[in-house]
């Protein structure tokens, strides 16, 4: 573990690009969807088409005599599926303790230490559910879209965590400075003994958050057995946008004071 020193607030992310997370996590995610430059590039043959790269995967796999494609496609599937799951187990985890509230807000925010929950094993389990998530939807993307997205991805969130690390370190002090010390900032621990701070986890305010991921995993473990990638591209989008109205209509009062 290290500290988050001079040289790691200025990799971090302004409070503008804070603020805007969402937004450009859903221009990065949408260009990969779109894949523009395939077609301006489409007579490369190191471009892929716009196949899936679930699809691609799958063919691979047979390809390479690996696995029969008959036993490729759920594999893959169930990859995606399992990339998903993890997603929803640290998102919906992490927004329970720490509350929908902080998790939404526009601003960084710093209370006290939290030690609870998924925080007592890694530091910022919602930025890796984030990551997961992601890299779940990549499977539904053509292949070289899935790259872009990832390694897109992948860099800025980094420079979330670096910058609210530099944030939570110059706001909590000597405290903070010892969890960083404690617990690992993005690969889990299986063991913790920090004391635990008695927060109450909110699950139902917790699902209702996290909708988005939840949807991600259903349209991977159920919907992609149709083999229809535009009704699979579908079912994420409507779970975005239902998840976009219920976090509207989610009350902003009683956020937790720790974090």
């Amino acid at each position: 573990m290290v500290h988050s020193g001079h040289g790691e607030r200025r990799m971090g992310a302004s409070k503008i690009e804070f603020r805007l997370r969402v937004p450009v996590m859903v221009v990065v995610i949408s260009l990969g969807f779109w894949a523009p430059w395939i077609e301006a590039w489409g007579r490369l043959r190191a471009i892929p088409g716009r196949i899936s790269l679930l699809e691609w995967l799958a063919l691979e796999l047979s390809r390479l005599g690996l696995l029969s494609f008959t036993m490729a496609t759920p594999a893959v599937i169930g990859l995606a599926s399992l990339l998903a799951a993890v997603a929803v187990v640290l998102r919906v985890w992490g927004t329970a303790y720490l509350g929908p509230g902080i998790v939404n807000h526009a601003e960084m925010k710093a209370g006290a230490v939290l030690a609870d929950g998924p925080y007592r094993y890694v530091r910022n389990p919602l930025y890796l559910g984030s990551w997961f998530m992601v890299a779940a939807m990549a499977f539904l993307m053509p292949v070289t879209g899935a790259l872009f997205v990832m390694v897109l991805v992948t860099v800025f969130l980094l420079r979330l965590i670096l910058g609210e690390e530099a944030f939570l370190a110059a706001q909590l002090g000597q405290p903070y400075q010892e969890y960083l010390h404690a617990v690992p900032r993005i690969f889990p621990r299986l063991r913790s003994n920090l004391p635990r701070t008695g927060r109450a986890p909110r699950w139902g305010h917790a699902v209702l958050a996290e909708l988005n991921p939840i949807g991600v995993f259903i349209t991977l473990a159920v919907v992609s057995w149709s083999f229809n990638n535009w009704l699979m591209v579908r079912s994420i989008l409507i779970s975005f946008g239902i998840s976009l109205v219920v976090r509207a209509l989610m009350p902003r009062t009683g956020m937790p004071d720790s974090i």
